[in-house]
């Protein structure tokens, strides 16, 4: 996890738009609809709970305050088709500095810059594990576009408050998501990054699954370089018959 800015650091923010506004509205009114098909048949038992959490997100803009990612990515990750996930990497809650979270997990919005740490770390092993040289941008919306799912396992957060919407329900959702992916006939690997994330290595048995350490600068020298997850998540989708992801990243 990387650091969070102080919330007395943090700028004034800035107005929802219209779009972000009628998201919000429907995460607590008719939060399925924000998903692909399949995903909300998946989620029709956790409808409840989903409209629990965006009354919860709704209160809190009420009260003046925001959340991370806005309401249009909260859910985004939702929007690759079940059926096309060929790999699964865990994270924990989204970037608590504004302007960072987009709704997939490590990613950062095209224009973030400085890159956040963790991110730097991955593209410093994609590099020393595939020769790929670091792209310019923190955007791997080209990964979910092949079916690799970044999913965190909470999926709002206060912004500068790291953690601040755990235990809120959230868990139960992701929970439900992972179940649904393992209980698939369909290459899957799964990428455990850190002790939170290696925690959901039950619910996992009996797929491929890859652990090491978190790639936080507190963590990365401790297991998560020289890990080699992308070439091993390569080979183990050649073992299940499914074909390799390109984890180069445009450069611009």
């Amino acid at each position: 996890m990387d650091s969070a800015p102080s919330l007395f650091d943090l700028p004034a923010p800035a107005p929802w738009s219209e779009a972000q506004l009628r998201a919000l509205d429907t995460l607590h009114t008719a939060p399925l609809t924000l998903m692909t098909p399949d995903w909300a048949a998946v989620l029709a038992p956790q409808e409840q709970t989903l409209k629990r959490l965006g009354a919860m997100l709704a209160a809190e803009y009420d009260g003046g305050t925001r959340f991370l990612p806005h309401p249009t990515q909260v859910l985004r990750v939702l929007g690759t088709p079940l059926a096309e996930v060929k790999v699964l990497i865990v994270g924990q809650d989204p970037y608590p500095t504004p302007g960072h979270s987009v709704g997939l997990s490590f990613s950062v919005d095209r224009k973030t810059r400085p890159l956040p740490r963790s991110l730097n770390n991955i593209y410093k092993e994609l590099s020393s594990d595939l020769g790929i040289p670091p792209a310019r941008h923190g955007d791997l919306s080209s990964w979910a576009e092949q079916g690799v799912f970044l999913l965190n396992r909470v999926l709002t957060v206060a912004p500068g408050a790291a953690g601040s919407h755990r235990r809120r329900g959230w868990e139960e959702v992701s929970d439900t998501i992972i179940a649904a992916l393992v209980a698939r006939d369909k290459p899957l690997v799964s990428v455990l990054w850190g002790k939170d994330a290696q925690n959901l290595a039950p619910m996992l048995a009996g797929t491929a699954v890859i652990e090491s350490a978190h790639p936080s600068p507190l963590s990365a020298s401790r297991g998560f370089f020289g890990s080699k997850p992308f070439s091993r998540v390569n080979a183990l989708l050649a073992e299940q018959g499914a074909s390799p992801i390109n984890w180069a990243l445009p450069m611009n």
